[in-house]
């Protein structure tokens, strides 16, 4: 016959070395350990979002903060584009903000990496001249975007106000 002690995972052990592990009670979970690689913290941030994910109102509530936290994070991306910075970084930031809880969103994410690895391979197996170029393209391009944007948002056309600085200096 089996004793409600032996039932409920208790062991009656000589010595520390030979006691075996605690079974839980029937239909509660051993906790888990993360993976190897997987860091603790992203483990109790699954669990966090398992436990608000159980019930229907906190679903909701994740839902609707977890759109309205990523809406400001790209809106906030795409107000810094035009400037020279990290205004794509931000909107992909976002756009991961949105993966947590919305499916399209961790496919354009997936998208959006898969694309920029293949652009990174492709530019590291390019001879130096062809990354020289590449390099020259973008900074002419950002230098563009902040003429533009300093001419239209401030009424200042830089290229001439340096134009006319060496003409009297």
């Amino acid at each position: 016959m089996v004793t409600n002690q032996a039932a409920m995972g208790a062991v009656s052990a000589s010595s520390p070395d030979d006691a075996a592990p605690a079974v839980p009670p029937s239909g509660a979970t051993a906790p888990s350990e993360p993976p190897p690689g997987r860091p603790r913290w992203r483990e109790r941030i699954r669990l966090t979002l398992e436990v608000i994910r159980a019930n229907p109102t906190g679903r909701i509530a994740l839902k609707v903060f977890i759109g309205v936290a990523g809406l400001l994070v790209v809106a906030l991306g795409a107000a810094l584009i035009p400037l020279p910075g990290p205004g794509w970084l931000i909107v992909l930031g976002g756009i991961g903000i949105w993966a947590i809880e919305f499916s399209w969103a961790r496919k354009l994410l997936e998208f959006t990496r898969r694309n920029l690895r293949k652009w990174t391979g492709w530019v590291t197996r390019q001879s130096w001249p062809v990354r020289l170029l590449l390099g020259l393209v973008g900074m002419i391009f950002v230098g563009a975007v902040v003429w533009l944007t300093v001419r239209f948002s401030f009424g200042i056309d830089l290229v001439a106000s340096v134009l006319n600085y060496i003409a009297t200096h």
